[in-house]
């Protein structure tokens, strides 16, 4: 057939096509948002209003090692790490006074302390300030807040202390001669919050490291036909909608498209998880980064790089790691809360241990007040929720669930009812021929034959059924003429001088031919949800053939599963009755409710919300997109409309039902997870700020230095960062 040959003219055709829709590179600013607080938006890099966090690019991209933020932090981190542990040994060298520092002056080890800690606090340090000030003028007071506060404490005291000694009370003096200095805190805390700033970053570049690998399948180049049938490979960036690209045997397809020539096999498996190789001919669509297996064809660009089937995914998923579940409220509220309590929690340790506590109270009094400020940080607390779904949503999409929100993660493990569509959800949604009857004139294969025959010059989906069962078994289709369809009820012409009918009981009783013959297996077919299509040979019934639209293999077990885990399950579909209640009865479902509008759908799912159910709703179709955005949880079919896809929370790539298992397990993992880090975060912060106030001197005779409380700060952010990562352990 011509329509199948390729062609220089062919191509030039589609080339010329194509130029219409080159639209020119986008020079849209790259957006940066903070990873705690995804409502904050920036057309460039900055810090959070909020927390004071480093915003980060909204888009994944593949730019490896190069995070500015990382690295900066890293620098710093270094440079005061080495002086730190300079100015701990000078420090060491003004209380003991011995071996190598016998010969160094207490004025030189003192000033050398100041020199040294000065770059550290200043320069590596600047950054806390720096946020810290933004945060007094936003009147968000954060975990910077308290950095700076602690930190500039213990170096502006040290620094009076050295340069004025004598506004000092007699109290203050330490090894009889000289008032405390306290320079080895102020580094030693700076380098310890640096270190954990470094260790989050890492641990917030990791979590996208799945989503990369997926950016990864993409080629970077492709084959690309010129008008005149010549090849040359370019980059992909270079092509554009419309282009003509060939792909060989073992090469990734390099774009979303759709097969002009050829036939083969590829491997979705990295998409769709399904391991089987899925069948590619003319008009098949095909896509980016799936891998081809022998066969070669020519294929029309669709989609622009970004706009890719797995870009999208890449992108749905990095948005949804940065929204917030509802439980991250109450981190948020208690963050609000506790940053000035704090605050004053320091100042009546100040006061306390001035007023109260044994000599030298200034020193005691400020060491006690300092460490309060460190220890409470609430950097573990902040991390606790974003570090959990981060992870949560990049091992759903190595599974093939994208998860559009935090709420849905949380929403789906509360869920105690489900309602599935059925066509496309439990359902194939492709028709099939299933069942062919005939009288003894004529073998099925002829009957299947005259009808295809007939329903080529169709568009209707059950009679490309019948096309594509005759096209599967390799019969030849014959000449037609004289082609009319009647909307609803079936279609006829001449074949070989045959007057062929195809089409429903009404439709041939109308034109006089006797159906009676097969109303006994029609009955027992539409029992098993066949649609029934009589076949008529000059208004003669020679034969039915039986439609339907098969169970996927998965939807059965499935059910089940989800049934034993106590969700009430409901089918709500646009079909008729009798298939819609054999489907039903093959998979167990009791609660029916066919021929509902997409209207009917909502006012369903409004009703069961109404009554305290939390209600998930699984559907393909244009008609299930405002019952999918109406539920608490929508769950769309990745091989359903994008209008279903983007009204819904959680998109199923394969379409598999035994996806929503997956996910709910997912969601319960992460939630438990969440859980265990807010645990991890309150309990540091109730046992830590009373100790590092002191309250247990008394009994034990000992302080917890600031130093110590910078480490345990630093460690309780650690411990939050390592709970969230063993999410990658979770078998769904």
């Amino acid at each position: 057939m011509t329509q199948n040959h390729y062609s220089p003219q062919c191509c030039s055709n589609y080339q010329k096509r194509s130029e219409k829709t080159i639209k020119p590179t986008s020079t849209k600013a790259v957006e940066y948002t903070c990873p705690m607080h995804p409502e904050v938006i920036s057309q460039g890099p900055g810090i959070c209003l909020k927390c004071g966090m480093a915003l980060e690019p909204k888009a994944i991209s593949l730019d490896e090692g190069h995070n500015p933020e990382l690295e900066d932090m890293q620098k710093r981190f270094w440079g005061a790490a080495i002086l730190s542990a300079f100015v701990l040994l000078l420090s060491m060298g003004t209380m003991v006074k011995e071996d190598i520092f016998n010969n160094l002056s207490s004025f030189f080890l003192r000033w050398s302390e100041f020199v040294l800690s000065t770059p550290v606090v200043i320069w590596a340090g600047g950054p806390f300030f720096q946020r810290a000030v933004t945060s007094l003028q936003n009147k968000n007071l954060n975990m910077f807040t308290l950095l700076a506060l602690g930190i500039g404490t213990a170096y502006i005291y040290s620094c009076v202390a050295l340069f004025w000694p004598h506004l000092f009370p007699s109290t203050t003096i330490v090894h009889g001669h000289e008032v405390a200095l306290y320079f080895e805190s102020a580094s030693l805390i700076t380098a310890l919050a640096l270190l954990g700033q470094v260790l989050e970053l890492k641990a917030r570049q990791q979590t996208t490291q799945a989503l990369k690998s997926l950016l990864k399948l993409m080629p970077d180049t492709a084959r690309f036909v010129k008008e005149n049938g010549h090849e040359h490979d370019t980059q992909i960036s270079n092509i554009r909608i419309g282009d003509i690209l060939r792909v060989r045997p073992g090469e990734k397809i390099p774009l979303d498209g759709v097969v002009l020539e050829g036939t083969s096999l590829v491997d979705e498996s990295m998409v769709t998880g399904e391991p089987i190789p899925v069948d590619k001919s003319i008009g098949s669509k095909v896509i980016a980064g799936t891998l081809n297996g022998a066969g070669s064809f020519l294929m029309r660009v669709e989609k622009e790089q970004g706009e890719t089937f797995l870009a999208k995914i890449v992108q749905l998923v990095s948005d949804a790691q940065r929204t917030k579940a509802p439980i991250q409220r109450m981190a948020d509220l208690t963050s609000s809360y506790f940053v000035p309590f704090v605050i004053v929690a320091a100042i009546i340790t100040f006061v306390a241990w001035f007023n109260y506590g044994p000599e030298p109270r200034l020193n005691f009094a400020l060491i006690n007040a300092v460490a309060v400020l460190i220890i409470a940080c609430p950097c573990a607390l902040g991390l606790a929720t974003p570090m959990s779904i981060m992870m949560g949503t990049s091992l759903g999409a190595q599974k093939g669930i994208l998860i559009k929100n935090a709420e849905a993660i949380e929403t789906l493990e509360k869920v105690d009812t489900l309602i599935v569509d059925k066509t496309g959800t439990l359902t194939l949604g492709k028709p099939q021929v299933v069942s062919i009857f005939t009288d003894n004139s004529i073998k099925n294969e002829e009957l299947l034959r005259y009808a295809a025959s007939l329903e080529i010059a169709s568009e209707h989906p059950l009679a490309q059924a019948i096309v594509r069962r005759a096209q599967k078994l390799n019969l030849p289709l014959l000449k037609l003429e004289g082609f009319q369809t009647i909307i609803g009820k079936g279609a006829r012409g001449l074949i070989e001088g045959k007057e062929i009918m195809v089409g429903n009981k009404s439709f041939l009783e109308e034109n006089d031919v006797n159906t009676s013959s097969f109303m006994s297996q029609a009955d027992n077919l539409r029992r098993d949800a066949q649609t029934i299509i009589f076949v008529a040979l000059n208004k003669e019934l020679k034969g039915i053939i039986g439609i339907a639209d098969p169970l996927k293999d998965s939807s059965k077990e499935a059910i089940n599963h989800l049934r034993d885990l106590g969700i009430k399950m409901y089918m709500v579909t646009g079909d008729h009755e009798a298939t819609a209640k054999a489907v039903a009865g093959q998979l167990g479902i009791k609660d029916v409710k066919a021929g509902a509008t997409p209207v009917d759908k909502l006012e369903i799912i409004k009703s069961l919300q109404a009554s305290g159910a939390k209600v998930a709703m699984a559907g393909d179709g244009i008609n299930d997109a405002p019952a999918l955005a109406q539920a608490d949880v929508g769950i769309a079919m990745g091989t359903g409309t994008d209008a279903a896809i983007h009204s819904a929370g959680i998109t199923l790539v394969k379409g598999d039902l035994r996806g929503i298992i997956q996910a709910r397990r997912l969601s319960s993992e992460v939630i438990k997870n969440i859980k265990q880090n807010l645990f991890l975060a309150f309990i540091y912060n109730i046992l830590g700020v009373p100790i590092a106030a002191g309250v247990l001197y008394p009994f034990l005779g000992h302080l917890l230095s600031p130093i110590v409380a910078a480490a345990a700060m630093s460690l309780s952010s650690v411990s939050v960062i390592w709970n969230a990562l063993n999410l990658k352990k979770v078998k769904l």
